[in-house]
């Protein structure tokens, strides 16, 4: 009789710790006599079925010390909700069938999806339709409510951290102010822990639009009290208080959130102050993952497949509290966690002497 088997796909942007997801589940199937059918591209290859292929043990070994995934992935491609006249989301049914026919052909009793909000949503219409689905939550940007941290999270703060490091040293041969644009959508946890890790001087995130006079009174007390250099992170969604987010347009067409730290880095100049922009981009979505995003990678594969040995489908696996647990993916999506004005790490940010353009 074949062994059971378990569907997997990485959906939307890579961030490290997918390899290590997929590591953990791998291995607990093959712990369990079950066999993992990896789906290339995302849920792309829920409509290319025959490009999927059987993960083995021996060929995951290592992989959780690899960023990317294996597997591949993408946001965009067909598998796409449509808005209804109500307003609400839904899945084609012509997707939903597809998905269901690639399973059955695989002879994937299930799938987990390792996803942000946006790849979960897509997850929770498939549960709905009657498909057995396992979320994970994958998100450099930490804005998933139901989970206290997302893997790959850790690993962006550590570049972030590195980077305002090895900006500094720039920055006090010159004295110069040097922005740091960081990504994180509309949400300001990477740009938050990644200044306090880094030392940063200041750090503008979206749930506190910044005051421009206050940060150009801040830039030239830094010169007031003698010190060389000023680095401010800046988040991809912040905006000032007159203002509103800042996208750009893509050669494709896409508006995408970016240009604050130009625009930030406009401002410091005024006040004379020779001043500078770096945009980090992609590179805190690639490289090695930090040991604790191998560690909780490899558990949130670990509880995946418990959650489909247990029969226990249209959950989410979590972190809270210090355990890897789980939640009803209904209740996972469509809810942004964001930094509170009584968030802890916002209070101690403060107490440092972080700069938060209020």
């Amino acid at each position: 009789m074949p062994a059971p088997r378990i569907g997997i796909l990485t959906a939307g942007g890579d961030c490290a710790g997918l390899n290590a997801v997929i590591r953990g589940i791998v291995c607990a199937a093959g712990h369990r006599g079950m066999e993992v059918v990896g789906f290339a591209e995302g849920y792309e290859g829920l409509l290319n079925p025959q490009t999927a292929q059987v993960l083995q043990v021996e060929g995951t070994r290592g992989i959780e010390a690899e960023g990317g995934t294996i597997i591949g992935s993408t946001n965009k491609g067909r598998f796409q909700l449509r808005r209804g006249p109500d307003g609400s989301s839904n899945l084609p049914d012509s997707l939903v069938r597809a998905a269901r026919t690639a399973l059955e052909q695989q002879r994937c009793s299930a799938i987990a999806v390792m996803g942000g909000d946006g790849s979960l949503r897509t997850a929770l219409h498939l549960s709905r339709a009657g498909l057995r689905v396992i979320g994970v939550p994958k998100t450099i940007d930490n804005d998933l409510e139901s989970t206290d941290v997302t893997f790959g999270f850790d690993t962006a703060v550590a570049r972030v951290a590195e980077a305002v490091q090895n900006l500094r040293t720039t920055a006090e041969s010159h004295r110069r102010a040097i922005i740091l644009e960081v990504m994180g959508r509309h949400t300001g946890w990477l740009a938050l822990h990644g200044a306090v890790a880094g030392g940063a001087d200041a750090a503008l995130i979206p749930e506190i639009p910044f005051d421009a006079d206050l940060l150009s009174r801040f830039v030239k007390d830094t010169e007031r009290r003698g010190q060389r250099s000023a680095v401010i992170v800046v988040a991809e969604g912040a905006r000032a208080k007159a203002g509103r987010q800042m996208r750009r347009q893509t050669g494709s067409g896409e508006n995408r959130l970016g240009g604050i730290g130009g625009y930030v880095e406009s401002l410091v100049a005024r006040t004379g102050r020779e001043t500078r922009c770096a945009v980090l981009g992609h590179l805190q979505r690639g490289g090695s993952p930090t040991a604790f995003d191998r560690v909780l990678g490899q558990q949130f594969g670990v509880r995946a497949v418990e959650l489909c040995s247990d029969g226990m489908f249209g959950r989410m696996v979590s972190y809270r509290f210090g355990s890897v647990t789980d939640v009803a993916l209904a209740d996972a999506v469509n809810r942004r966690r964001s930094v509170s004005p009584d968030s802890q790490i916002l209070r101690h940010a403060k107490a440092l002497g972080l700069f938060l353009g209020d």
